[in-house]
């Protein structure tokens, strides 16, 4: 499966919920590689790394979140980091 990146802005209530968290989880769980951050606008920003399964997996995971409420996505794609071997915080 071809591999992809995302950039990706969840607007919503998505700080202080445990996003980061379910994002590391899921994104480890399904092998996806990239980050994710709390933004001081409000929303969190990801970039994403993996085949389109892996991404989905993540999203899914972020939507069924018990107390995330995203209602918007800003998406686009944006290069491969070739080097990048994990999924991790940013602060």
């Amino acid at each position: 499966m071809e591999r992809i990146r995302r950039h990706i802005v969840f607007h919503g209530e998505v700080q202080g919920v445990g996003f980061r968290y379910t994002a590391i989880w899921a994104a480890r769980n399904a092998g996806a590689t990239g980050w994710v951050r709390n933004d001081a606008e409000g929303t969190v920003t990801m970039e994403i790394q993996g085949n389109e399964a892996q991404i989905r997996y993540v999203l899914d995971a972020v939507e069924r979140g018990t107390y995330i409420r995203v209602t918007r996505m800003e998406v686009r794609e944006i290069p491969l980091e070739e080097r990048e071997t994990d999924f991790e915080p940013v602060f």
